[in-house]
């Protein structure tokens, strides 16, 4: 053989072998992505896995006027769908991440290619369809080189199936909804929520490149830790857009100019507003929860289901509810204060001393140090140690150094309130207030878990039962009432004197005219009136429930009202509307629970005579004459004794709303009546709140709206005038007897005596 054949058959050879090389490698890499796809190094997602990715998606809470309120969950993560993506933001992660991701199919050759030979300095080789796949199924960082090259492999094959699967616009709102943006901002709604407190869909070219310029280094390039690092990096993903054809020249120049500004609104289960409703709505969904099944047999988590929740709440009337709480409270915590510039000293009597080693045993670091194995003593000691630590005050967090015995008695002499508002006919809860900090008093004050002496915010129950059993509000109440309780006591309640008609008696909340009441109806009859309108805490049967001498919530009182306002129907406040799931699909609605108590015109005449204590010589007359509310309102005051509690109970023919004020421990009180009042701590709230309400043109406050009269117009005339108006007005001004919620006092400075037994 010559030596030319020779060397061309050594070329075939060669070639052949190469060949052989080649389809070796290539069956090599097809058997290892074989056995990557059926499992052998490990389960991959099925098709359905991948169609449905779970994630632990928020719930999102919503007001009737379609304001988010807040979330539940454990990630905040809310999905959104292409269309709900801004050209800008689409386009930006293009040119940033992938500007081939419209021509491969999940892998892209020449960026894994370029990847190599440059050894990752000029990019990297993942197309956005692998980073979706590794943000969805990789559980986290290979520890190795063999296993980083197994779970990258995983993101080949998971990518090439997620590309038929999907459409392009699919795989990009999958990778933007699974990013992790910190700040608690889990996909794209939350981060542009949180960066920029906005929809996605509203996201400009600036704020767009902000963003996807985290999705290299969420922590480096954040625009709220490094700024400088996060401008540098817009700037870089500008020049992309440019150099791609995205955007012009023109505006190149003009965003280079732009300064990057956020509207910083992190989500929190503590910021934000109504978070006392967000808290109390919380326990009834999840007790909903696990009373609802889905389609698969298991029940709603509100933590990771994704649910959008439909409240009636109104977030106009909630701003204007906390707002009126903050300015009255602002100014009487300082009247409150003064007292104990007075040597008043309530932590040193016994009730006081029994009240605060009750606390100190309730807080968290007496509990740590207790569950620690230390000693009463010990703890004790630990306690009166002086730290820093930081305070509530209405000036805002102060940052001191106190005892943690001390940091218990500053935060418990705050004077707490509840309030609520509720929509006739629906019972829709349009504003809740529980307190006044959410960050340091979770404790909430209207729910129907939180019970305080009512005080005379109780007596119109009584009254609609003589109503109902027929008494005139015309009729005479004579004064002077004892009732005999056996074993020879008797009781007799002190405030107001009787001798006036059963209008005027409720109008100046005469204790005699209800003690009367109360001994002719009977203490039963009492109760179940009570029962029928909405008490569903077991009060005393006692004859001093006719002056309020027991615990209700504002929520079960607010439901006794509501039966005046309704036309003799009982409504059941109600805080959810209806609940979608994530696809948006309805779950349920919901609807008030009516009741009817009694007649419509037995809650005319009672709507009437409660309009009393509004007007001139009434208990809440300075609703009218102080705050100039307009329109018609009917309403009551409550004090209790030793003025711990101050409530008011108001409807006009719109909506019913309810304030209580007192601090969180009874023994901290108002020392004087005309300063402990419901008409001095509870009123004001109300008043302020509505006035709010009709100033605000996009609410539907209309004053000029009436109250129903019954159908038999007859009734009217029983409403009769009030013969004690001229000289209770007379009195007024002359700075005589002024009328305080226990009856007729000669003093504001004085103190009401207790109810008394003899």
């Amino acid at each position: 053989m010559s030596i030319f054949n020779l060397r061309q058959s050594y070329k075939e050879s060669k070639v052949k072998f190469l060949w052989r090389i080649f389809f070796l490698g290539f069956a090599t890499l097809f058997l290892y992505f074989f056995l990557i796809r059926i499992g052998l190094f490990g389960k991959l997602p099925d098709i359905e896995e991948i169609e449905n990715p779970q994630n632990k998606l928020a719930t999102e809470i919503y007001s009737a006027d379609s304001v988010l309120l807040g979330k539940y969950y454990f990630d905040n993560r809310t999905p959104v769908e292409y269309k709900d993506l801004s050209p800008a933001l689409v386009k930006t992660l293009v040119a940033s991440e992938d500007k081939r991701f419209y021509e491969h199919s999940g892998i892209d050759i020449l960026a894994i290619v370029r990847a190599v030979f440059y050894m990752g300095k000029r990019g990297g080789g993942s197309t956005l369809t692998q980073q979706t796949a590794k943000n969805l199924f990789s559980a986290g960082a290979a520890q190795n080189i063999i296993a980083r090259l197994i779970q990258k492999s995983k993101e080949y094959v998971i990518s090439v199936v997620m590309e038929r699967k999907f459409t392009k616009e699919e795989i990009i709102t999958l990778y933007l909804n699974t990013y992790d943006f910190l700040y608690n901002a889990k996909g794209i709604s939350s981060a542009s929520h949180t960066y920029f407190n906005k929809e996605p869909k509203d996201l400009d070219y600036n704020e767009s490149a902000v963003l996807v310029g985290m999705l290299q280094n969420p922590s480096y390039y954040n625009p709220k830790r490094f700024p400088e690092n996060a401008l540098a990096k817009r700037n870089i993903i500008f020049g992309l857009l440019l150099e791609q054809n995205q955007i012009s020249q023109e505006e190149y120049n003009v965003l280079m100019k732009k300064e990057i500004v956020l509207d910083w609104a992190p989500f929190s289960h503590v910021d934000g507003m109504a978070p006392y409703f967000r808290m109390v709505l919380s326990e009834q969904l999840k007790k909903w929860g696990k009373q609802t099944k889905k389609l698969d047999g298991t029940n709603y988590d509100i933590y990771r289901d994704g649910l959008k929740i439909y409240t009636t709440l109104d977030s106009r009337m909630q701003k204007h509810a906390e707002e009126a709480v903050k300015e009255h409270l602002t100014t009487y915590q300082k009247v409150f204060d003064n007292q104990f510039k007075s040597n008043w000293k309530p932590w040193e009597s016994k009730q006081g001393k029994t009240s605060l080693n009750r606390a100190i045993k309730d807080s968290d670091p007496y509990l740590r140090m207790k569950e620690a194995g230390k000693s009463e003593k010990s703890i004790l000691a630990a306690m009166d140690l002086p730290h820093r630590m930081e305070v509530f005050t209405w000036k805002g967090v102060k940052d001191t150094t106190l005892s943690s015995i001390d940091s218990i008695k500053h935060h418990r002499q705050f004077l707490q309130t509840g309030f609520m508002v509720m929509e006739k006919e629906t019972g829709h809860v349009k504003a809740w207030v529980g307190g006044i900090d959410f960050e340091f008093f979770k404790y909430d004050h209207a729910n129907t878990n939180t019970k305080r002496q009512v005080g005379s915010t109780f007596k119109p129950i009584l009254y609609a039962l003589a109503v109902d059993n027929g008494w005139s509000p015309c009729m005479f109440i004579p004064g002077g009432t004892s009732i005999y309780l056996g074993m020879g006591k008797y009781w007799r309640p002190k405030g107001g004197g009787g001798g006036r008609n059963l209008q005027a008696c409720l109008k100046t909340s005469d204790n005699q005219c209800a003690a009367y009441l109360i001994k002719n109806l009977g203490v039963e009859a009492t109760y179940q009136m009570a029962k029928k309108m909405g008490v569903s805490t077991n009060i005393p049967k006692v004859p001093s429930i006719a002056l309020g001498a027991c615990e209700i919530s504002l929520q079960e009182m607010m439901e006794v009202y509501s039966v005046f306002l309704n036309e003799g129907v009982r409504n059941s406040p109600v805080l959810v509307t209806k609940i979608e799931d994530k696809n948006g699909n309805i779950i349920q609605t919901f609807f008030t629970d009516r009741k009817e108590v009694f007649s419509n015109n037995s809650a005319y005449i009672m709507t009437k005579m409660l309009m009393g204590p509004t007007t001139t010589g009434g208990t809440a007359a300075r609703l009218k004459n102080s705050y100039k509310v307009p329109g018609e309102v009917a309403g009551k005051t409550g004090t209790t004794n030793g003025q711990a509690d101050g409530w008011f109970i108001g409807f006009t023919p719109q909506y019913l709303a309810g304030a209580w004020v007192g601090c969180d421990d009874p023994v901290l009180r108002f020392l004087y009546t005309g300063n402990g009042q419901g008409a001095a701590m509870a009123l004001p709230i109300w008043a302020k709140f509505f006035n709010k309400c009709y100033a605000d043109k996009r609410l539907d406050f209309d004053p000029q709206i009436k109250f129903n009269p019954p159908s038999d117009s007859s009734l009217v005339k029983n409403i009769c005038r009030d013969p004690l108006k001229e000289r209770m007005q007379e009195l007024h001004n002359q700075g005589g007897n002024v009328i305080t919620d226990h009856g007729t006092s000669t003093s504001q400075s004085g103190i009401n005596p207790d109810d008394q037994f003899e």
